[in-house]
């Protein structure tokens, strides 16, 4: 519970800038609350999405119409919405109560992933917390397959949970939803600091040692969401077209990940390298039509 009373905290304190009228850049804000890059980026393109803020001159500001309307309840209590619910399935319900208990209710409608309800492996998810905090390895079944996994990290994805762990030397993602039989063994393990390196490095949850660079070509129509936040797992935008449109790259771990991404954004997203990817969505969707 610490780490996201530490979110909730952090958020607040971002949300009284704002309130105040400060314009913030994230390379301060970096360094105001010891976080990475990343971190304070989510903060503003997700967790406080909610409320209208600016960048301008790579400086974010709350529009100037919004500008006091908040009281200190209000930021904590939109703080604490924001960053800790959608986190921790074992939040109590009168906590809960509390938070939503408050005049920022009326205020904001927070629409987002339906998250899952863990509430009935409530046990489960706190012997696994408990495993990884004490670097002990976990058998399981998953698929109908007897594992033993040393575990090293709980994972939310858009509102889903995962556990990565080491198995056989190689580092897994596991939907937490399908673990079953679950218990600790006597067993402690060395943690790898690699491991932990490459689950913080990765935007994506599919680990894998290699990964399959993409280049794609975004219209001008949904530029906008592309600059605004990550919509690709490792995304970079290489360059802004004459057009308005931008190349973006991203890796992914296999050819499904970004093949399913860009049916999505279909007609307006194209694979431009590797052509390859490309031949095999129009294929699949050539298949479907029939």
């Amino acid at each position: 519970m610490k780490n996201h009373d530490t979110i909730a905290t952090r958020l607040a304190q971002i949300l009284n800038k704002f309130n105040s009228g400060e314009r913030l850049s994230i390379e301060n804000l970096v360094e105001e609350f010891g976080v990475t890059k990343r971190t304070i980026q989510r903060d503003l393109n997700e967790r406080l999405s909610y409320l209208p803020i600016k960048k301008e001159n790579n400086l974010y500001y709350l529009e100037e119409y919004y500008l006091g309307k908040l009281n200190f309840n209000d930021m904590k209590n939109f703080a604490a919405l924001s960053g800790i619910r959608e986190l921790f399935p074992t939040l109590q319900d009168d906590f809960l109560k509390n938070i939503l208990d408050n005049t920022i209710n009326q205020a904001y409608m927070v629409k987002g992933h339906n998250y899952e309800d863990l509430s009935n492996k409530t046990d489960t998810f706190l012997q696994i917390e408990s495993a990884i905090l004490n670097h002990k390895a976990i058998k399981f079944t998953y698929k109908d397959k007897h594992r033993e996994i040393k575990p090293y990290k709980l994972i939310n994805s858009k509102g889903i949970w995962y556990l990565a762990g080491v198995e056989d030397d190689t580092l897994k993602t596991f939907s937490f939803n399908k673990i079953t039989k679950l218990s600790t063994t006597d067993i402690k393990f060395e943690v790898d600091n690699k491991v932990i390196e490459t689950i913080k490095d990765e935007d994506n949850i599919w680990f894998s040692s290699k990964q399959i660079e993409v280049v794609l070509n975004v219209d001008k129509s949904v530029a906008g969401y592309f600059s605004r936040r990550d919509i690709l797992p490792n995304q970079t935008i290489v360059k802004e077209l004459s057009d308005g449109g931008l190349l973006v790259s991203t890796k992914v771990a296999f050819d499904e990940e970004i093949l399913k991404l860009v049916r999505y954004w279909i007609p307006n997203v194209k694979i431009v390298s590797p052509t390859y990817l490309q031949e095999k969505l129009e294929n699949g969707l050539k298949e479907y039509l029939k």
